[in-house]
């Protein structure tokens, strides 16, 4: 870690297109994995970095901004970004005063992550160039060549301080200029990454924890999902995420879905 100190900025402000309707509902960072809000498993992960607290971790919102700031509560600074998303740099820029020259872990609150950060992802780096947590990008998207970049990045403190709040992303103004002149570092995640942008990547999150909360009440029949807190399961579910209080009616076979409460539910 250098001697500029780190702080860390969970990206939390994205409107989640491509998961409405559930984004009508939740904000994407509030949607849950496991159980668990992304945002929270986004926090807990800064926690075992000792990143802790409003003075070392940022928050930004923007879509369902009070329901982020009421999920914050005082566990980070609350970046509010209005009338419009200041984009992955901008978000930064915006920050400036709170960063105050020091380096920056960015993260984003959609990035699912099972494993923890290679060990030298942080404590190896010395904030020089910016470093990205990486995956094979197989038939997925390629970022650069043949890595896929797996949503936490570490910015340098001068990279950092040149940004401007306006709606920009980091690709843009940062990254593909550091790849192209070979100083960009790709770090491999050696767990398993899923981002959370669609209803199948989402689904699958969820399905690599399968998990009932205490609070569901389930008299029918839960296969390979995820049930919430006081939802209820009359009915049978295969491969679902049933968030909670949502409700699954004796007559109803629910498969590869996510079900709101009211009955929203949505294909996955």
């Amino acid at each position: 870690m250098t001697e500029r100190g780190l702080c860390a900025v969970v990206l939390a402000a994205g409107a989640g297109s491509r998961l409405r309707p559930l984004t009508d509902v939740l904000p994407k960072a509030l949607c849950p994995v496991g159980n668990v809000p992304l945002l929270d498993r986004a926090l807990d992960r800064l926690a075992a970095l000792d990143l802790v607290g409003p003075d070392f971790v940022a928050v930004n919102a923007h879509h369902h901004a009070d329901q982020i700031a009421d999920a914050v509560a005082g566990r980070a600074t609350l970046s509010i970004e209005q009338p419009e998303a200041l984009g992955t740099a901008g978000a930064i820029a915006a920050l400036r005063d709170w960063v105050a020259g020091r380096d920056v872990l960015v993260v984003n609150a959609d990035a699912y992550l099972a494993g923890p950060f290679p060990d030298d992802f942080v404590d190896g780096w010395t904030g020089d160039q910016p470093r990205l947590l990486v995956v094979a990008a197989g038939d997925r998207r390629r970022d650069f060549d043949t890595w896929r970049f797996a949503g936490v990045s570490l910015l340098p403190a001068a990279d950092a301080a040149r940004l401007r709040p306006e709606p920009t992303g980091l690709y843009e103004v940062v990254w593909r200029a550091a790849w192209a002149a070979d100083q960009l570092q790709l770090t491999p995640f050696p767990g398993t990454f899923v981002d959370c942008g669609t209803p199948t990547d989402y689904l699958e999150a969820n399905l690599l924890a399968p998990a009932t909360d205490p609070g569901a009440i389930v008299t029918g029949r839960a296969v390979d999902s995820v049930i919430g807190a006081g939802a209820v399961v009359e009915g049978l579910v295969t491969r679902c995420v049933i968030w909670p209080g949502a409700r699954v009616e004796a007559n109803e076979t629910l498969t590869d879905v996510i079900r709101a409460e009211g009955g929203l539910t949505v294909p996955a």
